[in-house]
């Protein structure tokens, strides 16, 4: 059960992770965009669901990121930075590409979309869209490997100093890009303290995570209440509680047989569902925007989550079908083999 346990914990998480991204999505981008007059307390719950989970979900995705990039962190550039630097350009702009197109068409779809090339130079080089998580992963590691002289210590204090300044507002960060400076101390985290985060995720037990999980939910219920997240360090702090819980949850969920083989198995495939999500709720969206104003109660209840699970079973399947451009780095031509 251990070995079980330690195998798939990791990718649980992401599962659970890439779930809440493509709930949030759902329900600000379309959800809470529809004119619902009879749908009681459900836009509101799901906001505000929505935003509260905002503190968990890309922290402990570039955590876990972060952990899964130590053995490529600690090789010779060569030997990396295709796989870790060029490959996640690469995909960024590829997508970007198609996103725009997509948008395009959709102008209902109300979502951060280049129109004109200039938009999309600068959000492709300074305020990523909606896959900004890519640009990311890309920057976060060649950051890392740059500044790898530095001492552990002042590089953690360093990042989390940015991402303090940036939740509390004093930088300017249209688009996503005050996620891109915040998370960054999270993917250090990982990347520098595995031990530490294993050492939480194989040790844990529901005691221990019911109690990091009240004090958790305090604090962020706590934050949210008195709106205190431009205060500096609230939201990084909050933030590092989520991930501490998350961290403590997973192996939780992951002995649960049916639960964690499932959430495992989404987490191995979180990269296409992140990727194609967006499109195909543009498409979602621009057709039940519509939907008449007196809509079933149930409708209105169940509509994030029943789009979610749509939108996610869509995606993979769609991943079957696509041309390698879009999934992968193209791979280097061979060099032609000398003859004598």
């Amino acid at each position: 059960m251990e070995t079980r346990q330690r195998a798939i914990w990791a990718d649980a998480a992401k599962g659970v992770c890439i779930l809440l991204v493509v709930v949030w999505h759902t329900v600000n981008k379309s959800y809470l965009r529809i004119d619902w007059t009879s749908a009681g307390p459900f836009p509101a719950l799901w906001g505000v669901v929505g935003d509260a989970l905002m503190t968990l979900r890309m922290p402990l995705f570039f955590t876990i990121s972060g952990m899964f990039a130590l053995s490529a962190y600690r090789r010779p550039w060569g030997l990396v930075v295709r796989s870790r630097v060029a490959k996640f350009l690469y995909l960024y702009l590829a997508w970007m590409v198609v996103h725009t197109a997509v948008f395009w068409f959709t102008p209902a779809f109300d979502t951060l979309s280049a129109r004109s090339p200039g938009q999309f130079a600068e959000q492709l080089l300074l305020t990523p869209p909606n896959l900004w998580y890519l640009y990311a992963l890309a920057l976060y590691f060649a950051a890392a490997k740059l500044l790898h002289r530095i001492p552990v210590p002042v590089l953690l204090g360093a990042a989390a100093l940015l991402a303090v300044v940036t939740a509390a507002g004093v930088l300017d960060t249209p688009g996503n890009r005050g996620s891109l400076l915040q998370n960054f101390v999270f993917f250090l985290l990982g990347l520098h303290l595995r031990p530490w985060a294993e050492r939480v995720a194989t040790t844990t037990t529901w005691r221990r995570t019911a109690i990091v999980g009240l004090v958790y939910g305090t604090a962020l219920a706590a934050m949210l209440l008195l709106s205190a997240q431009r205060i500096p360090a609230v939201w990084t702090l909050v933030s590092l509680l989520a991930t501490v819980f998350g961290l403590s949850a997973a192996p939780l969920l992951g002995r649960l047989r049916l639960i964690g083989d499932g959430l495992a198995w989404l987490g191995r495939r979180t990269l296409p569902i992140y990727v194609i999500h967006m499109p195909l709720l543009a498409v979602v969206h621009t057709t039940t925007s519509g939907l008449p104003a007196d809509a079933p109660l149930a409708v209105a209840a169940l509509y994030p989550a029943a789009v979610t699970a749509a939108l996610v079973a869509a995606c993979l399947l769609i991943d079957r079908v696509l041309p390698a451009w879009l999934r992968d780095l193209p791979a280097r031509r061979r060099e032609p083999a000398l003859t004598a």
